[in-house]
């Protein structure tokens, strides 16, 4: 499962403050806590920051590969942001996100033409947000193509099917979980990237269905997510579900992750 670190994210209020006053040890601290915690990816989002975007998006980059080893997620739609932000960047940088809405599409498509750049695949149009299993899968198959055909290798597409709100429509999950699956099926070289938290929007002990969610999810093929890695009770049911569904060897990383206190036991 390759985790992507959610906490450096503008929208929240510890980091919105610390960028504010370019408060460099407390991003430092957030960076290193996340990568102790197992994440892959470190998601950097300086989105609230409309006209400084460029500038504070960079600084993040910065910042962040200053104190950790693990690549960032550059999480932004706005392609001058992360065009800056990767010319400070050292490896390769995940994009999140490209999607099929037209002006989005036409941007950050250019950016990642005949590159080695992994980028996340929103599976969202012009014509909205899928609601079924079909939806997703028809926008998935257009961004893949679309992306391909832009010399972006198969393995470094990172599908995200759309999480939706179950107490908006109870079929939501269930056509997450399917959209999954034929996914899957469709592209076996594709991967995935989601925030699961939005599925249980709105209901009482969010963090219970978030965590059955996943274990869900993992089982029909998901095998990334943007998560919180310092919540111990995710982490324990991510490496739980992929030993369980057979994706860890010899159960090795259940097993490292128990060593390392990271099953919340």
């Amino acid at each position: 499962m390759i985790i992507v670190g959610e906490l450096i994210n503008a929208s929240r209020k510890a980091i919105r403050e610390a960028l504010e006053k370019k408060d460099r040890a407390a991003i430092e601290q957030v960076a290193r806590d996340q990568a102790a915690k197992g994440a892959h990816y470190i998601d950097v989002n300086a989105g609230v920051f409309v006209d400084e975007e460029v500038e504070l998006l960079t600084w993040l980059v910065e910042v962040v590969q200053g104190v950790v080893e693990a690549p960032c997620c550059l999480d932004s739609p706005n392609p001058q942001a992360i065009e800056a932000a990767l010319k400070v960047h050292r490896g390769t940088a995940m994009i999140n996100s490209i999607s099929l809405e037209s002006q989005r599409c036409e941007a950050l498509l250019p950016l990642l033409a005949g590159t080695d750049l992994k980028v996340v695949a929103l599976c969202m149009s012009d014509k909205g947000m899928p609601e079924t299993t079909e939806q997703r899968l028809a926008i998935a198959e257009e961004l893949v193509g679309l992306l391909t055909g832009k010399g972006v290798p198969l393995g470094n597409i990172y599908v995200d099917p759309l999480v939706q709100p179950v107490s908006a429509n109870q079929s939501f999950g269930i056509s997450f979980l399917n959209a999954v699956d034929a996914i899957h099926k469709r592209y076996p070289e594709a991967h995935f990237m989601c925030g699961l938290s939005n599925v249980s929007y709105g209901l009482p002990a969010r963090s219970v269905l978030n965590r059955f969610f996943m274990a869900m999810a993992i089982a029909k093929g998901l095998d990334g997510a943007i998560v919180n890695p310092l919540d111990d009770n995710m982490m324990a049911a991510i490496y739980s579900a992929e030993a369980l569904a057979g994706r860890d060897n010899y159960c090795l990383n259940y097993i490292k992750a128990f060593r390392a206190k990271r099953l919340g036991v």
